[in-house]
């Protein structure tokens, strides 16, 4: 039993889609007129694969500038007679207008286009004419679908941008048709570009008295923005990364990392140390000492025969100071009064020279 309600609900569910797919693209509501100015219409010749008047102007050869290729119906018209300037730049257009023409007849006129250079990018206007050239939505989109796969079979860049509304015809239909296109273009792999939001209804500045087509004065400005934005955006994506700047080159080198070596060439002086206050540190014993200057302390120990010497030249009456040599082989040698700690001798030097000359005998 519940299989059959479950049944029965998709049924519906497909009734209400082919009902809804089944709108006729002719439905119009008259929801006003447009306020904005546009130009008189001039002839233009017809076509021998359309019988509708047709229009194709090509752009001076700029090397230095990407070529687009624009293709779509009467919303270009002004664009390829000169009435509305369209942004250049860095990119060149051609144009292609079919006023009229829904997307059968412009996959005929893209079929028989004839083009001096490659163009890097196309864009497609997509054609608002089958609001009125189809029976229903499904129709339409079927010919949009081949229209888009022609124009993509023959280059390799194309996207779509979408077609501008109407205020002549119910804004339900033609949001649905916009979203029939847009999945037609997304199954073939194609980008489509909303421009809805561009052209509020409430604004008629944007339109022209007509209803269907933009003003020159408002509507056409945003149109020829829109599509140069597209058109760079697409180009860009092709575009080859710029090259990195000479200064970029040169810090990617490897660079020869050089040790450099100190050369000693001679005895090199100690400089005098300034007068401070030192301590030597004994065999557990600590002294702190006054002196008008230092000398750097080693590890070296006096022999026997240089502390006599010493002593005989500085005697002391430091009696009771204890002091152990230590010497090579084990060997250790203490004395009472006569061998001293170096603090304690420092203590009576009088004469600099001669204590530099004891201390030089140290081996």
């Amino acid at each position: 039993m519940p299989r059959k309600k479950s049944y029965l609900r998709s049924q519906a569910a497909k009734k209400r889609m082919a009902e809804q797919l089944a709108v006729p693209c002719y439905l119009s509501v008259s929801q006003g007129h447009g306020t904005g100015f546009r130009h008189p219409v001039s002839k233009w010749r017809k076509s021998a694969y359309t019988e509708k008047s047709h229009k194709l102007v090509l752009p001076p050869d700029c090397p230095e500038k990407k070529f687009v290729l624009i293709v779509g119906d009467s919303h270009l018209r002004h664009f390829v007679d000169g009435h509305v300037p369209l942004p250049e730049g860095c990119l060149s257009f051609a144009i292609s207008s079919t006023p009229g023409a829904a997307a059968s007849e412009l996959e005929k006129e893209i079929v028989n286009i004839q083009l001096d250079r490659t163009p890097s990018l196309v864009v497609l206007i997509a054609p608002s004419n089958n609001l009125t050239a189809s029976r229903t939505v499904t129709e339409a989109a079927a010919d949009f679908g081949r229209y888009v796969a022609t124009v993509a079979s023959r280059w390799t860049k194309v996207c779509v941008l979408d077609f501008p509304r109407r205020l002549t015809v119910d804004l339900e239909v033609q949001n649905h048709l916009s979203q029939e296109y847009h999945r037609v273009a997304a199954r073939l792999g194609v980008k489509y570009f909303s421009v809805a939001e561009f052209f509020p209804m409430d604004n008629l500045d944007l339109w022209a008295r007509d209803g269907v087509h933009l003003s020159d004065s408002e509507g056409m400005k945003i149109l020829g923005d829109l599509l140069w934005n597209v058109s760079f955006q697409e180009v860009s994506e092709i575009l080859p990364p710029p090259s990195p700047p000479l200064e970029s080159v040169r810090s990617s080198q490897p660079v020869r990392k050089v040790t450099p070596r100190l050369v000693v060439t001679g005895p090199t002086p100690l400089p005098v140390p300034p007068p401070s206050e030192w301590t030597v540190v004994g065999q557990g014993k600590k002294v702190r000492v006054e002196s008008v200057f230092s000398i750097p302390l080693t590890s070296a120990r006096f022999s026997p025969e240089i502390l006599k010497q010493m002593d005989k030249e500085f005697p002391s009456d430091l009696d009771s100071v204890e002091y152990t040599a230590s010497f090579p082989a084990g060997k250790k040698v203490s004395s009472s009064g006569s061998h001293y700690s170096v603090c304690f001798i420092l203590q009576n030097i009088q004469n600099i020279n001669v204590l530099y000359l004891l201390l030089s005998g140290v081996s």
